[in-house]
C-alpha cells in the first residue's frame, strides 16, 4: 500500500484499550505492562479523548516517591493530548508523530475515540508497500 494515498482510518488499531480518569494509576500501569503497550489515552463518560497516559508519565511519579496506589489516572495524564481525525491522510498522522515525538496518537470521529494508530502500525504498511 501507498502510504500517500491511505488515511488514518485505514491503519487504525479497533478496538483501542483507553482508560477513564478516576481509574487507579496502578490499575493502568498494570494494562500497560500486561497489554505491552507503552501508553492509552484517557477518556470521559462520552469516549471523547481528554487526556493520555503513558509509562514515561506513571515512572516520573515513581521516581517521586509517590504511591501508584494512592493516585488516579487524572493525577498523571497529560492533558490535552494531540489526536488525529479518522479521515487525515497518513502522511500527515505520521508528521504529527515525529514532529511531536508521539509513539501512538489517538484518532477520533468528530470528538469521540475510535482507534489508535502506532509508529510501529505504519512502518509495517511501509513495508508491506512494494
Amino acid at each position: 500500500m501507498d502510504i500517500a494515498k491511505l488515511e488514518a482510518k485505514d491503519v487504525i488499531k479497533i478496538p483501542v484499550i483507553s482508560t477513564k480518569k478516576r481509574a487507579s494509576a496502578r490499575d493502568s500501569a498494570l494494562q500497560m505492562v500486561s497489554g505491552r503497550f507503552s501508553g492509552m489515552p484517557v477518556i470521559d463518560e462520552e469516549e471523547r479523548v481528554i487526556g493520555v497516559i503513558t509509562e514515561h508519565d506513571l515512572l516520573d511519579q515513581i521516581r517521586e516517591g509517590k504511591d501508584l496506589d494512592k493516585l488516579i489516572v487524572e493525577d498523571v495524564m497529560q492533558r490535552n493530548p494531540i489526536t488525529v481525525n479518522v479521515d487525515a491522510p497518513l502522511s500527515d498522522v505520521l508528521d504529527i508523530m515525529l514532529e511531536n515525538g508521539i509513539l501512538r496518537i489517538p484518532v477520533t470521529d468528530g470528538l469521540r475515540l475510535v482507534g489508535i494508530i502506532s509508529r510501529s502500525a505504519i512502518l509495517r504498511i511501509a513495508l508491506s508497500n512494494p
